[in-house]
C-alpha cells in the first residue's frame, strides 16, 4: 500500500515536530495535522513561524519551508480523517485524576474519543498508528471500537512510538536511534507495517527500523522511559550522600559514566526529572504491574516517583533551611520554569513543586524563562490547586528581564538549565541582591568557584557546601 495522504490527529509537542520532519522529506505525501484547539491551530499557522505553539530548535524554519506546500494545519478533523490513507493519533494520555486506577492509570479517553470520530467517519480502508504513549494492550481496546462501531472498513493498528527528547526533538527525528513499528503478525498487518516502513525509509535507514508485535513495541516505550528516569533518581539518589561525605556528584557521575556497562547519559544530578513522559509512563508501568498483581515489580518502579518527589521537597527545604529557617516575605528569584532547557514545556517542571513549596511558607517568588510566558506559571500554579488563584497571582510575579527578576532577592534558584544562564553578569546580580546573597543551583550549571569569588552563599546539588 502507497500512501499518498497522512492525517496525524493532535497538533503537540510529538505530533506538529514529527509531521513536520515527514512532510519534510516526504514532499510526495500530503500531511495534515488537527486538533480540536482553535488557538492553537490559528498559531500553528501563524505567518510568523516563530510564534507556532511549540519551541524546539530547528523547528519554526521546517514548518516554514513545508507549511502550505504539503504541510497543513486544520480544525477540521472529519475531512483529515475521510482523505487520509494513514491516521497518526499523537493525543494527550495524562495520567487519570478520578475513578479507578487515579494517579497511577493512563486516562485514555482523548484516545477512545479518537478511535469512535475515526470509525464514525471512515469510508474505506486505513492504517490507523499509535503515536502516543499507551499501556499495552491499548491496541486491542482501538481495534475493538473501529471494528465494532465502524462502517464495515477494515482497519489495520500500529503502534509506532516516540522516543524524542524535548529541545533536541528535530535532531531526534532527522537522525533517530531507531523507528520502531509493531504490528499484527497477520499478512493484512505486515502490509500495513511495511506502508509505514516506506515512510520513514525516505530518510531512516534500513537497521534502524525495528519491527514487532504491537504489545513489544507499546511496552517498549514505557520500559525505555522507566529506565532512563531509574537513572536520573538513582544519581539524585546518590546526590544526597555526597552532601553529607564530602563527595562531589559530578565527579562519582564522571567515573561511574566511564565504565562502558554504565555509560555517561542521564546521570546529571539535580532537583528532579520533569516533563510529560517519565513520571506519567512510569506511574502507568506501575498500575499494570499491580492489575496482574506483580506488587514487588510495581513497588520496585514506584521508588523511582518517590525519590524524584523526595529530591524536589529536598531542594525546596534547603533554601528554607539556609535562609535561616524561613523565607517569609523574602523574594526568592527563580531562573527557569520549563522542565529542561530549549523547550517550552512545563508539564511536570520541579519549578512547580519548587515554588508551590515556598508559596505556602508565604516567600514571594521572581520567575524568569526565556520561552515561558505568566499566564503558563500561573496556569502550572493553579492545576495544583494549593492555593486560590488569586493567591497564586499575589505571591509570584513573571519579568521578562533577568536581572529585574533577582534585583533585591535574599536568593537565586536555578530550576532549568538553559545556558544563557552561564554567561550572566553575575557579579551585577550579586550587587543588587539582599546580603548576604544566596545562589541555589538545582541543575548544576554555574562555576562553584566563580560564583564564591563574587560573594555568593553557593550550594549546588550533590556538593558539600
Amino acid at each position: 500500500m502507497k500512501i499518498t495522504n497522512i492525517c496525524c490527529i493532535g497538533a503537540g509537542y510529538v505530533g506538529g515536530p514529527t509531521m513536520a520532519i515527514i512532510a519534510e522529506k516526504c514532499p510526495h505525501i500530503k500531511v495534515t495535522v488537527v486538533d480540536l484547539n482553535v488557538a492553537r491551530i490559528a498559531q500553528w499557522n501563524d505567518e510568523d513561524v516563530n510564534n507556532i505553539p511549540i519551541y524546539e530548535p530547528g523547528l519554526s524554519e521546517l514548518v516554514g519551508k513545508t507549511r502550505h506546500r504539503n504541510l497543513f494545519f486544520s480544525t477540521d478533523v472529519n475531512a483529515a480523517i475521510d482523505e487520509a490513507d494513514m491516521i497518526f493519533i499523537s493525543v494527550n494520555t495524562p495520567t487519570k485524576t478520578y475513578g479507578l486506577g487515579k494517579g497511577m492509570a493512563a486516562d485514555l479517553k482523548y484516545i477512545e474519543l479518537c478511535a469512535r470520530q475515526i470509525a464514525s467517519v471512515a469510508k474505506n480502508d486505513k492504517i490507523v498508528v499509535e503515536k502516543s504513549t499507551l499501556p499495552v494492550r491499548t491496541a486491542e481496546a482501538i481495534k475493538s471500537i473501529l471494528e465494532n462501531t465502524g462502517n464495515g472498513v477494515q482497519f489495520q493498528i500500529l503502534s509506532n512510538p516516540e522516543f524524542l527528547a524535548e529541545g533536541t526533538a528535530v535532531q531526534d527525528l532527522l537522525m533517530p536511534d531507531r523507528v520502531l513499528i509493531g504490528g499484527d503478525t497477520t499478512p493484512e498487518g505486515q502490509e500495513a507495517i511495511n506502508a509505514l516502513v516506506e515512510v520513514y525509509a525516505n530518510w531512516v535507514p534500513a537497521d534502524r527500523i525495528l519491527t514487532t508485535n504491537v504489545w513489544s513495541s507499546e511496552l517498549s516505550k514505557l520500559t525505555a522511559n522507566a529506565f532512563l528516569a531509574q537513572r536520573v533518581s538513582s544519581i539524585n539518589a546518590m546526590s544526597e550522600l555526597c552532601e553529607k561525605t564530602g563527595a562531589a556528584v559530578d565527579e562519582v557521575a564522571r567515573a561511574i559514566g566511564m565504565d562502558s556497562r554504565i555509560g555517561p547519559k542521564f546521570l546529571k544530578s539535580s532537583v528532579g526529572f520533569g516533563g510529560s513522559c517519565f513520571q506519567k509512563d512510569i506511574l502507568n508501568l506501575v498500575y499494570i504491574a499491580k492489575s496482574y498483581g506483580l506488587n514487588e515489580v510495581a513497588d520496585y518502579w514506584e521508588q523511582v516517583i518517590i525519590m524524584n518527589d523526595h529530591q524536589k521537597r529536598r531542594f525546596a527545604r534547603n533554601i528554607v533551611q539556609t535562609l535561616y529557617n524561613t523565607v517569609s516575605g523574602k523574594k526568592i528569584a527563580f531562573l527557569g520554569w520549563a522542565f529542561k532547557k530549549d523547550t517550552n514545556d512545563t508539564r511536570e517542571s520541579a519549578a512547580i513543586y519548587v515554588s508551590d513549596y515556598l508559596l505556602n511558607e508565604q516567600a514571594n517568588i521572581s520567575v524568569f524563562d526565556p520561552q515561558v510566558k505568566e499566564n503558563q506559571v500561573l496556569e502550572d500554579l493553579n492545576y495544583l490547586e494549593s492555593r486560590k488563584p488569586e493567591d497564586n497571582k499575589k505571591g509570584i510575579s513573571v519579568m521578562q528581564d533577568p536581572y529585574e527578576v533577582c534585583k533585591g532577592a535574599h536568593a537565586v534558584a536555578i530550576l532549568t538549565e538553559w545556558d544563557e544562564f552561564k554567561g550572566y553578569d553575575w557579579k551585577k546580580i550579586y550587587d543588587n541582591m539582599q546580603k548576604p546573597a544566596f545562589v541555589f543551583d538545582g541543575r548544576n550549571i554555574l562555576d562553584a568557584d566563580k560564583m564564591k569569588e563574587i560573594g555568593f552563599i553557593f550550594q549546588s546539588v550533590g556538593r558539600s557546601n
